[in-house]
């Protein structure tokens, strides 16, 4: 009866082994609960750099093979034009305004690494939700979300108290200023203006001093001693800050450590890739986040030898085509610790290309494609729709291209998510869980409305009305550009968000980005038989979303924005703020 008993269960397990060992790998999420992340963020790259969106001069392989391997999304959106909002939305997931990140004036990002302004404290990033699964969190390059908030070192804006368990990289942005062979980019105008008046004071204080030398002004030494004394103060003001930016703004960080003041730029490009490999090697066998916000595209465009003058772009292509090589040495890392199945790669631009950047006859700033307008733009699409690249072979599907309108704020509720976090309750959140979209499981996207704002002034809306398919966007405000019939502001060098630089809409401009993506032809009542029901629609939903909003401290108000000595990083006794530790080692 035992041996009966025994065929039996045989004879029922046996098919059962058999068909489990039949079975195809499975995809399912549950397979890798918590994936690593790695996340890649170009600076200042425009959405017609890349090859996969179409551009065949600029040799992209690396990142088009991402997309051929994953999911590639032609409509997705930064949140904000400009550098410090849009990745302050990132970030957070939010509304750069929700947090005080927008600005109510024309300093629209921060200016200085010893200004007060920043990423409030208060806000959680996902890498922090991230921390607190056990991953361990790593951010290498660009940070620009500010320092310090009231002492040189509370770092109450820095990345390790925002949910980083370590930084390599500059606090601020590269710009023109920390590269000695080139033309200050840095507030330029404001500082020719500076420059005026303290020669015009200086001028007036001479003269007044000729004058009294010579007997044909009758003026007192004491009025003179006191004019000179407010032409020297003057003087110093203003050139403690802008006369050393390359000292106070080119920085590299270790953590909370000042390493380069100023950073040596001929190996930044070589630290920063050493640093992301070292990342991943040193934390293979757990999970990871590794946020890699590269340096590249913006100015002054530092680039190796190894790739200078290989494009067909000039110096702006050659940079392109270097972080491409970045982008494979990343990804050959992940293969080589056989991390390739278990890891979820994105790709991105933190906003559009910058039209207006030249220098003579050389284009500096990137190429938006077929997209109207560039960076600081915040209602063309060219200002604001960029790359947006998925992998994640066995869970994505290959070769996917989803043309519903993503944001750059998605990727906060899409990671937490994977991670097994919990989204906060005690805010808004503004970005929706990607994942069902990226896998198939849904047809359409979670947004409904995207909003897009300049500073804190709303200049455009869009609405996916998804049983149509029709995608419309009514624009309140557009820059004016200069001169008459080009496609940015070339007068000014950004285009502003308020003021006389800019033409308020009423009815607002319509298209239908379905139809006209370049939006080239606006439509009207006349050759739009539903303008009205449209605009009425949008107006609802601005009301509704206004509702959501709550005041909050300005981070990038004037008072925010300037710069103060006493929160200065500095790697010595301030003012003498000088060091390269990377040398030394």
């Amino acid at each position: 009866a035992s041996s009966l008993l025994l065929c039996f269960r045989t004879s029922l397990v046996a098919p059962l082994i058999f068909g489990l060992l039949l079975q195809p790998p499975l995809t399912q999420l549950s397979i890798v609960t918590q994936p690593n992340i790695v996340l890649l963020m170009a600076d200042d790259l425009g959405i017609g750099d890349v090859g996969c969106y179409g551009n065949d001069t600029i040799r992209t392989p690396n990142i088009d093979g991402l997309a051929k391997e994953g999911v590639k999304l032609t409509q997705h959106i930064a949140a904000a034009p400009l550098c410090t909002p849009s990745r302050a939305a990132f970030l957070t997931g939010r509304y750069p305004l929700r947090s005080g990140m927008d600005a109510i004036n024309n300093y629209r990002v921060i200016f200085w690494n010893g200004g007060s302004g920043g990423l409030p404290p208060n806000e959680t990033t996902f890498a922090k939700i991230l921390q607190r699964q056990g991953y361990t969190t790593g951010l290498i390059g660009k940070w620009h979300q500010g320092v310090n908030c009231e002492s040189r070192n509370d770092h109450c804006h820095h990345p390790l108290n925002h949910g980083f368990d370590y930084f390599y990289g500059m606090p601020f942005t590269l710009i023109s200023d920390c590269q000695p062979t080139e033309t200050p980019e840095m507030d330029r105008a404001f500082r020719r203006k500076l420059w005026l008046s303290t020669q015009m004071i200086g001028i007036a204080t001479l003269t007044a001093a000729l004058g009294r030398l010579t007997g044909l002004i009758s003026v007192s030494w004491k009025t003179l001693t006191c004019l000179a004394g407010f032409s020297l103060l003057f003087f110093i003001s203003w050139f403690s800050s802008y006369g050393f930016v390359r000292y106070w703004n080119c920085i590299m960080m270790r953590n909370h450590e000042v390493t380069e003041q100023p950073m040596v730029t001929d190996r930044t490009t070589s630290l920063i890739l050493k640093e992301s490999i070292s990342f991943i090697e040193r934390n293979k066998h757990k999970p990871f986040l590794l946020f890699l916000s590269f340096l590249h595209s913006h100015t002054p465009l530092l680039t190796t030898e190894k790739f200078l003058g290989k494009s067909s772009h000039g110096l702006y292509g050659d940079n392109v085509e270097e972080m491409d090589w970045m982008v494979g040495q990343v990804l050959g890392a992940i293969d080589k610790e056989g991390l390739k199945n278990t890891t979820l790669v994105y790709f991105a631009s933190d906003h559009g290309g910058w039209l207006e950047r030249h220098e003579g006859k050389r284009q500096l700033g990137g190429w938006n494609g077929i997209y109207r307008g560039g960076k600081a733009m915040a209602g063309w699409e060219g200002g604001i729709r960029v790359p947006g690249i998925f992998r994640w072979p066995g869970v994505l599907p290959a070769g996917t291209v989803i043309n519903e309108p993503t944001s750059l704020m998605d990727i906060y509720p899409t990671v937490v998510r994977l991670a097994g976090g919990v989204l906060p309750q005690d805010r808004v959140i503004d970005g929706r869980d990607l994942m069902p979209l990226l896998r198939g499981t849904v047809e359409h996207s979670e947004h409904e409305f995207l909003f897009h704002y300049c500073g804190i002034h709303l200049h455009a809306v869009r609405w996916h009305q998804k049983d149509s398919g029709s995608i419309w966007k009514a624009h309140y405000v557009t820059p004016i550009f200069r001169p008459l019939g080009a496609g940015g502001c070339y007068d000014r060098g950004f285009c502003p968000c308020l003021g006389e630089g800019v033409t308020h809409h009423d009815p607002p401009l319509l298209f239908d980005l379905s139809r006209d993506p370049s939006e080239a032809k606006p439509l009207s009542a006349d050759t739009e038989p539903l303008f009205d029901t449209v605009i009425k629609k949008i107006g609802r939903a601005i009301e509704e979303h206004r509702r959501t909003l709550t005041p909050v401290p300005e981070q990038l108000s004037l008072y925010n924005i300037v710069w103060k000595p006493w929160l200065q990083p500095c790697c010595g006794t301030f003012p003498f703020c000088w060091c390269d530790k990377e040398g030394d080692n």
